[in-house]
């Protein structure tokens, strides 16, 4: 599965870029610069922090359903 970013995210996290190295790094840099940086991060950063993300969804419903498994299961009298 390939990770991306919608042309309009692209660019509204290019714009953001930007300013972020005008502010923290006083130093300017292009909105093509930026959208290579962008794509850059998408490729490598972004499959690690998608598994994250799965690995998280699943921990999270697997505790609901467990959840759901004490609520509703009721214990049997001998």
């Amino acid at each position: 599965m390939q990770i991306g970013l919608s042309d309009e995210n692209k660019d509204q996290i290019a714009t953001e870029l930007g300013r972020f190295f005008a502010t923290e790094f006083d130093e300017n840099i292009s909105h093509f610069r930026a959208l290579q940086l962008v794509d850059f991060m998408v490729k490598k950063v972004g499959p690690s922090q998608y598994n994250q993300a799965v690995t998280d969804i699943q921990a999270f419903l697997l505790s609901k359903v467990e959840d759901l498994d004490i609520e509703f299961n009721q214990q049997e009298e001998d």
